[in-house]
């Protein structure tokens, strides 16, 4: 039987133009799912249903219609501050308190005609890849034994069991593409300076930016036409770290289209491998496997690139940490609190010398250098983007150096793509085979790195992929 949740962000934005159904009516689907599915997956930490039924009701007195999601359900991440809502920050550690004002990513979305729903999960202060938090666990439909990945569990897990039509999460790194990449999704982290809203210019290294979670390829590509579009900001905002863009018009055509014929790259080797045992599952060989063998029917070319050896995971690994070395400063924050993984690296951040963080981010800068250099010939770079299947909750442990350790060694190449400040795309290419260790079905995706403000060239090529491999069509069972 056919339920809204069928429709994909596009096409659900289109029913409600059209108005073959109302912005309330589509709420009230969608908040309904919530309620009945959400107690068993942990992907809402708060659900505001009377303020998004409110707003649904008025939401043609508040935003023009001409906005580039009108009407479409959402939900905000719970790192970012809604006006009236707490802000959870995924710890125990902080007492809940309602913010006072929006962050400008929650407004960019407001102001683009969105429908927040709630809150959804995330690790303790999005420091990591696990999904499990003191103040809740979140779990992965499609096989709710096993993590979904983070930092934007919530958001990906609502998106893939049918909770949001698709959602907007932030990746440091890679914070978008491992939760997309665990729950069957395509995940897009932009260009840093391509956001407005979240432009990657705070924190240490620029790492953290704003990117869509989707179903499919030209809803990422819609989404991310919203997010460009200096809506909802007290002004236009310069963000002169954004790259010399591939192409021109909006990022929906070119994720619609399809069109081109490209260069592609096989990335041997992780920038993690001198500093962590990175073993790649058989199940993600085949997934790049798969991509490869698809890339070559569309005639696009393919060929090995190795990856650069410049140092990497120490400088990486003391950006992480001072990123952590500010938590102490937060008003009522109880360290006893933190999770171990959180306490570790407070305690290391705040033993770091300001120049062991600067050598730290020239070293980072070289890495960057060298890389984009590396990929320069190529219009895209293909890695796994993970390199296990979903990871059983409990994996990470209790012990945060091996926790770390463990982070690293799942997705080796996400990271590399915050640094650089290039736009990198997950897409969920297979799924492992029913004599696989872990499972049958368990999702697999591949990543894509473009040049510098190359969006619409990832998007162009996940569109041929999705066209043949038809992703869009493969659901958990809570579907």
């Amino acid at each position: 039987m056919f339920e809204l949740h069928h429709l994909s962000a596009q096409e659900l934005w289109d029913w409600i133009r059209r108005g073959e159904v109302t912005v309330r009516e589509a709420t009230d689907h969608f908040l309904a799912r919530i309620g009945r599915l959400d107690r068993e997956l942990g992907a809402f930490v708060t659900v505001t249903a009377d303020a998004a039924r409110e707003r649904a009701d008025h939401l043609g007195d508040l935003v023009p219609t001409s906005r580039p999601l009108w009407g479409l359900p959402s939900a905000d991440k719970d790192l970012y501050d809604r006006r009236g809502v707490p802000t959870g920050n995924g710890t125990v550690s902080l007492p809940a308190r309602a913010a006072t004002d929006d962050h400008p990513l929650v407004a960019a979305l407001d102001a683009a005609g969105t429908v927040s729903l709630g809150k959804t999960a995330s690790p303790e202060f999005g420091m990591s890849s696990s999904s499990e938090t003191r103040s809740g666990v979140t779990r992965n439909p499609y096989d709710t034994t096993r993590a979904p990945g983070g930092s934007s569990s919530g958001a990906a897990v609502a998106v893939a069991a049918g909770l949001l039509p698709a959602a907007v999460g932030s990746d440091g790194g890679g914070s978008v593409r491992i939760p997309a990449a665990a729950t069957g999704l395509v995940g897009l982290k932009p260009s840093r300076g391509r956001v407005p809203s979240m432009p990657g210019r705070s924190g240490v290294g620029g790492l953290s930016v704003a990117g869509p979670i989707t179903r499919t390829v030209a809803d990422a590509g819609m989404l991310l036409d919203a997010l460009v579009a200096p809506t909802g900001l007290p002004e236009a905002q310069p963000y002169a770290l954004v790259t010399p863009d591939v192409g021109d018009g909006p990022f929906t055509a070119a994720a619609v289209r399809g069109e081109g014929r490209f260069v592609v790259g096989i990335l041997d080797g992780s920038p993690w491998d001198d500093a962590v045992d990175v073993v790649v599952d058989p199940a993600a060989r085949a997934a790049v496997e798969t991509a490869v063998r698809v890339l070559g029917e569309v005639g696009h070319g393919v060929e090995e690139v190795a990856m650069p050896r410049a140092p990497y995971a120490d400088a990486f690994r003391v950006a992480w940490e001072s990123s952590a070395a500010r938590l102490p400063f937060v008003p009522g924050i109880d360290l006893s609190a933190l999770t171990p993984l959180v306490s570790w690296l407070v305690d290391r951040g705040r033993a770091l010398t300001g120049t062991q963080v600067l050598d730290a981010m020239t070293t980072l800068d070289a890495f960057s250098a060298a890389l984009i250099g590396a990929f320069d010939r190529f219009d895209a770079v293909l890695t796994p983007t993970l390199a296990l299947p979903p990871r059983p909750l409990g994996w990470y442990g209790d012990d945060p150096e091996e926790d770390f350790r463990r982070q690293c060694a799942y997705s080796p190449w996400t990271s590399m793509a915050n640094v650089s400040g290039l736009p990198a795309i997950t897409l969920p290419v297979a799924t492992t085979a029913d004599d696989h260790p872990d499972g049958g079905g368990l999702p697999m995706g591949v990543q894509l790195v473009g040049r510098p403000g190359g969006e619409r060239v990832l998007l162009a090529i996940g569109a041929q992929l999705e066209r043949r491999l038809r992703w869009q069509r493969r659901h958990p069972p809570v579907w």
